[in-house]
């Protein structure tokens, strides 16, 4: 059974417990050419750390940037700002 219930049945997102320290890559679009187009990564971390250094972007340049997370899931500006908003997200304030 999947973990991560379906937006089908508005099973409200993400589990419990997220996988914070999971591996993934940011990359940035290049040419222009939409979200889907060609992908370069210029960083790998953890998912949190990804979240943070793209939400500490300008906010105009945030949307130039999707998170690939391990397991083939693509976290885009809408899911990477939702993400950082949660009560549980790892902020790194020092």
């Amino acid at each position: 059974m999947n973990d991560i219930p379906s937006t089908i049945h508005d099973g409200g997102g993400f589990p419990t417990g997220f996988g914070w320290n999971d591996s993934a890559e940011l990359h940035k679009c290049e040419d222009g050419g939409g979200l889907f187009h060609r992908f370069k990564t210029i960083r790998r971390g953890t998912v949190a750390d990804l979240i943070q250094f793209v939400m500490g972007l300008p906010e105009d340049r945030q949307p130039d940037y999707a998170i690939q997370k391990d397991g083939d899931h693509r976290l885009t500006i809408g899911e990477i700002r939702n993400l950082a908003r949660r009560a549980d997200f790892p902020r790194n304030d020092g």
